[in-house]
């Protein structure tokens, strides 16, 4: 009874970290000015998009758990600020498939050498690590969690 308890100690203290971390990423993501500033909304649908491009808004919906007014008020910012474009599904006209744009490569590849640069400074002097099998679980939890 007692290693389960540790074990379920232990996942708590995981999900606090990462909590954590998060915050603490993001803080210093937003304050640098040449990072484009986007709802935690707008970064769900943008990061889903850019890993499925091609995507319609319904699976984005379904796949994120969003809203569907919540997904249209995104989709109509991003694609205001040049993140997402809109186009017809050329199997059904009626639908439209998503791609996010150069722009949001750009944006996104400033922002994962900022997350690359905030987490090694953390880790200088801390020794070696194992980087991937730590990539590897979150992965892991990720995919479990959806």
């Amino acid at each position: 009874m007692q290693a389960r308890s540790r074990h379920t100690e232990q996942l708590a203290d995981l999900a606090d970290v990462v909590m954590a971390l998060s915050r603490a990423i993001k803080l210093r993501t937003a304050a640098d000015p040449s990072v484009l500033d986007l709802s935690s909304t707008e970064v769900t649908v943008l990061r889903y998009i850019d890993h499925h491009p091609g995507v319609s808004p319904s699976a984005v919906a379904a796949d994120t758990g969003l809203q569907r007014s919540n997904l249209s008020r995104a989709l109509r910012d991003l694609e205001a600020k040049h993140l997402v474009l809109r186009s017809p599904d050329p199997a059904d006209h009626r639908q439209s498939l998503l791609q996010s744009t150069a722009l949001a490569a750009e944006n996104l590849a400033h922002i994962r050498a900022i997350w690359s640069g905030l987490l090694r400074d953390a880790l200088e002097g801390a020794g070696d690590h194992d980087i991937a099998s730590a990539l590897d679980l979150l992965g892991t939890l990720e995919r479990g969690l959806h």
